[in-house]
């Protein structure tokens, strides 16, 4: 049994070294990756300067009248959701995905107060530009805690919302994980290769399943942190840390009045700054199958699927299986 963990994690640092030696440079703005579909771009002037966000439009294979707005995780981009606006758009919705400002293919500010509720304006702005009404927003991870945000301030435009392994279930600052100030997240994004994210997404992600098609999104992440720009990708990715670790939704889960489907891999174990709590603090953090029970009792009108194998990204590990539960539970809302 010894033997076998020490070839595993063997077998791990081995192949990490390799994606790290082969692993393709992008620029700040992710140039140089494809996402599967035509990216437009959105200019708006906030905070004093004038910025770009990058989103997916992609139409409905037969139109059903709704639209579907899917809000990203920090380690993740629009294009993550490439199986989701398969089957969204197959069921008839119009999907958008953009990459929130600081994140992926939009503008990464020298300087900007990022909040939960700046990036729903931001948001709400680019829907407003498209002319679109009402949404069913979906959220992963911390997009999850923006598409709480955007129920909040938009419940009028928000017809469903649909929460997939959300981060910020619990407020993890008042469970007593230490505070980490911008400065020392940034020196720990600089920290960031392609080795250390492939092994963090297997045992988090995938709950220690790898398959070689998840080394694309290992590849897009590493490889915005491995050009000229990556001091700027860095920055933004410790500003929005703080941001995440500093504003919890959670408290305010008994105001959504909508619809609410929660969506968990309870293998899941995703708590912010979890490396530095306190060591009889870790094991409790990051706990899905209590989590998911918790919110789904926190928030008046919602319902809970649970995917007891699979991580924190199921729609990426089991596309199929998610798809059609997401699907079915939608027809019913």
């Amino acid at each position: 049994m010894k033997f076998n963990i020490i070839f595993m994690l063997g077998t791990l640092c081995f192949a990490g070294s390799a994606l790290a030696a082969t692993a393709p440079v992008y620029g700040p703005q992710l140039q140089g990756f494809d996402y599967p579909y035509p990216v437009q771009h959105f200019s708006l002037n906030s905070q004093q300067q004038q910025l770009e966000m990058a989103y997916l439009d992609v139409p409905a294979t037969k139109p059903n009248g709704k639209v579907a707005l899917l809000l990203h995780g920090k380690n993740f981009c629009a294009a993550t959701w490439q199986g989701s606006i398969e089957a969204l758009t197959a069921a008839g919705y119009r999907v958008i995905a953009p990459d929130q400002i600081g994140f992926c293919k939009s503008s990464k500010p020298k300087q900007y107060q990022f909040s939960f509720q700046q990036l729903a304006v931001n948001t709400k702005a680019l829907l407003d530009k498209l002319n679109i009404k009402q949404v069913t927003v979906m959220g992963h991870s911390m997009g999850g805690m923006l598409a709480t945000r955007f129920a909040l301030l938009y419940p009028n435009e928000t017809a469903q919302l649909v929460l997939v392994n959300p981060i910020g279930l619990e407020d993890w600052k008042a469970l007593g994980v230490p505070y980490r100030t911008v400065d020392q997240w940034y020196q720990r994004e600089l920290n960031t290769s392609a080795a250390g994210i492939k092994q963090y997404q297997l045992s988090t992600y995938y709950a220690g399943k790898w398959r070689p098609e998840f080394d694309r999104w290992v590849e897009m992440q590493a490889g915005m942190y491995q050009g000229e720009g990556k001091e700027q990708v860095a920055w933004n990715s410790a500003l929005t840390a703080e941001m995440i670790f500093t504003q919890p939704v959670l408290y305010e889960f008994g105001q959504l009045k909508m619809p609410v489907l929660l969506m968990i891999g309870e293998l899941d174990n995703t708590a912010i700054a979890k490396d530095i709590a306190p060591a009889e603090l870790k094991p409790k953090l990051g706990n899905y199958v209590k989590l998911g029970s918790a919110a789904v009792k926190a928030i008046p009108n919602a319902s809970l699927v649970t995917f007891a194998d699979l991580g924190h990204s199921p729609h990426i590990q089991d596309p199929e299986r998610f798809h059609q539960q997401l699907m079915k539970q939608l027809q019913t809302k």
